[in-house]
């Protein structure tokens, strides 16, 4: 059973870790979104060819910045649960952000 501290936490937070996850991928989608419109709108309306294939190629860019900073902070999570010394239900405990 969870002590109060951990359910009040819970509930300050009101957020899974898959939500957050979501959410930290948020700014990059909107930033691709975006740029493929700009790069659309370049290529077609104003007819600069060139310019709108240069904004064209953000997109895949961006979402590879915000894969490696996901990839990153996955990364240590994993090295807090596996580092020696540490109890599994303390770095389970702070994985889960109950900590």
């Amino acid at each position: 059973m969870a002590s109060t501290e951990q359910l009040t936490e819970r509930e300050m937070s009101g957020r899974s870790t898959a939500e957050v996850g979501e959410q930290a991928m948020g700014p990059a989608f909107i930033a691709s979104a975006a740029s493929v419109g700009l790069a659309l709108y370049y290529y077609f309306v104003q007819g600069e060819r060139e310019l709108g294939t240069f904004v064209g190629l953000w997109p895949p860019t961006i979402l590879a910045f915000a894969s490696y900073f996901n990839q990153r902070r996955m990364r240590q999570q994993l090295e807090t649960l596996t580092k020696p010394g540490t109890k599994l239900r303390d770095a389970i405990d702070s994985m889960m952000g109950s900590r």
